[in-house]
């Protein structure tokens, strides 16, 4: 399993919610952070989370496709903010 979801689920993410936070990172990625702010993870585990991710930023590529996303709309939203 993904380690960024192992986290969530950690927490008692529900696989809904995790869904959820993938979804809006595929159409928004500002609205992922406010939906994972919502999470009510504890800050050191967030801060945990947030070095894991970059420290291997593949690790995002990975959970959307585990959770049966498209990754292409990640990049299409990154590429956006990049304007």
């Amino acid at each position: 399993m993904n380690p960024i979801i192992s986290l969530l689920k950690e927490h008692n993410i529900s696989d809904e919610q995790i869904k959820e936070v993938f979804q809006a990172l595929t159409e928004n990625p500002l609205m992922a952070m406010a939906t994972v702010q919502q999470l009510a993870i504890p800050p050191e585990k967030l801060q945990q989370l947030m070095g894991l991710v970059m420290q291997n930023p593949g690790l995002i590529k990975e959970a959307v496709a585990e959770l049966g996303l498209d990754y292409s709309k990640v990049e299409a939203a990154k590429a956006q903010l990049n304007k």
